[in-house]
């Protein structure tokens, strides 16, 4: 009875660690789109409150680090359970990192507001594409973990690749441009400055979808091929 007790009062308290985990998520993708839309917008300046939501940010990440600790401390979690509570901590660490790369593109977003279109390309189509993959990208894997969806965390798993073709092809297209045109050198260069840190957020995005992996299958398939995942997580 006592150990029914225990277990119920665990899976109270990491339900309540998981919802704070998926509020920290929103926040995180309230940073990007911020920052994202100042790209086309050279009236918005994102970095206030983008700073704002990077404290809020921290702040939760402290909290929810501290939640888990007590967990540790008071429960005595072993095998499975462990493995939740420390996968949190490594969510909760992406997702600050997520927030980081925001910050980031509302940086190199102020120098290009009100330069002309054609020496601002990271407001145009080089941008946006990859963008909205990558934030796809966060969502699923945060749906992935409030669901323990495996099967949906390896799909996120398998957009990552595109991603980075979409990274390549970008830097090309932005290295041309800049070559033929050498005005545009430093819009250029903070382009490609925020293409990186998309590109990042996509790989944050994988990560968290991994932890999804490991928490249900309890496999580090960090390094697997993307068919040995699909296998694992249908399996």
């Amino acid at each position: 009875m006592q150990n029914d007790h225990t277990s119920k009062q665990f899976d109270n308290e990491m339900e309540a660690i998981r919802g704070a985990v998926l509020t920290m998520g929103g926040m995180v993708e309230r940073q990007i789109e911020r920052a994202i839309d100042a790209l086309g917008n050279s009236d918005a300046d994102p970095l206030a409150p983008i700073l704002d939501d990077e404290r809020i940010v921290n702040n939760m990440q402290i909290e929810i680090d501290r939640q888990c600790g007590n967990v540790i401390v008071r429960r005595q979690p072993a095998a499975i359970d462990l493995r939740i509570v420390m996968t949190v901590i490594q969510i909760v660490n992406d997702l600050e990192r997520v927030g980081d790369e925001a910050k980031k593109i509302a940086l190199r977003a102020r120098p290009l507001a009100g330069i002309e279109e054609q020496f601002a390309p990271a407001r145009g189509k080089e941008i946006g594409y990859i963008s909205e993959m990558a934030r796809a990208m966060l969502r699923a894997a945060l749906d992935a973990y409030a669901r323990l969806d495996v099967v949906a965390a390896a799909e996120v798993i398998a957009r990552d690749e595109q991603v980075d073709i979409e990274f390549a092809a970008i830097t090309r297209r932005l290295m041309d441009g800049m070559m033929a045109d050498p005005r545009t050198i430093s819009a250029t260069l903070d382009a490609l400055f925020i293409a990186k840190s998309i590109e990042r957020i996509g790989d944050h995005a994988t990560n968290i979808a991994e932890y999804v992996i490991h928490i249900v299958k309890g496999k580090d398939i960090r390094h697997a091929s993307l068919d040995e995942i699909r296998r694992e997580a249908k399996a």
